[in-house]
């Protein structure tokens, strides 16, 4: 059975995000996942084997940046890596992606695509 999601996220530009948290205790992770899931932005954030974050959020009004500005806010950082890297190079360019996708203005096959002006 599927998770119903938040009324505000629009289900084809949600984002999963898994990133490796250190810095922060029990209670502060208790404190700050509630926060995250209370989020209108965010549709569910939980934690995993005890350091790592799963986030799932609407692309189109959130980004992996204001991910990352409010896990230091609270006290938290993330691991530091080569693949730690590589991740979120690729977590920022699929955010301007799906940010350009959902502002693109379709348009028919059989017809010449819009001009610049």
């Amino acid at each position: 059975m599927a998770k119903a999601h938040k009324p505000t996220s629009q289900e084809a530009f949600l984002l999963k995000r898994k990133l490796k948290v250190d810095g922060l205790s029990e209670s502060e992770w208790e404190d700050f996942i509630q926060e995250l899931n209370q989020h209108p932005c965010i549709d569910f954030a939980e934690l995993q084997w005890g350091d790592q974050l799963n986030v799932t959020y609407d692309g189109t009004h959130w980004s992996t940046d204001e991910l990352l500005g409010l896990v230091q806010s609270h006290g938290g950082k993330l691991r530091d890596g080569w693949w730690t890297r590589r991740k979120l190079a690729w977590y920022r360019f699929t955010d301007d992606n799906v940010r350009a996708n959902a502002s693109h203005e379709p348009f028919c096959c059989s017809k010449i695509p819009p001009m610049k002006k």
